[in-house]
């Protein structure tokens, strides 16, 4: 599942390209099923995504609930990282929230 099936595309007014509009992001609370966990040596959101949830391309949810906005934070293994449970209510969101953009 691709985190840019939700971002719509438009065509530039000056230049008439097609380009992606912003693509919002929800927030996302905690809940009692999340998971909170110190990553290994070398982890990535990416292979955290994997492991939790058998798709790389949920990396931005791990890193949208931790508030990291830098897609090349390094991770540390002494860094609690929570790991959200309810990824279809949050992709959810995700739909609801670009609806109307």
């Amino acid at each position: 599942m691709s985190r840019y099936e939700f971002t719509g595309i438009k065509i530039d007014k000056n230049t008439g390209n097609r380009v992606l509009k912003s693509t919002l992001y929800p927030e996302i609370k905690v809940e009692d099923g999340d998971q909170f966990i110190y990553p290994l040596d070398g982890d990535r959101f990416e292979t955290l995504a994997f492991r939790y949830y058998g798709d790389t391309s949920l990396w931005w949810v791990i890193a949208r609930a931790n508030d990291v906005r830098d897609g090349s934070y390094s991770l540390k293994p002494d860094e609690k990282i929570r790991i959200p449970s309810n990824i279809p209510q949050i992709m959810s969101d995700l739909r609801a929230i670009n609806e109307d953009i």
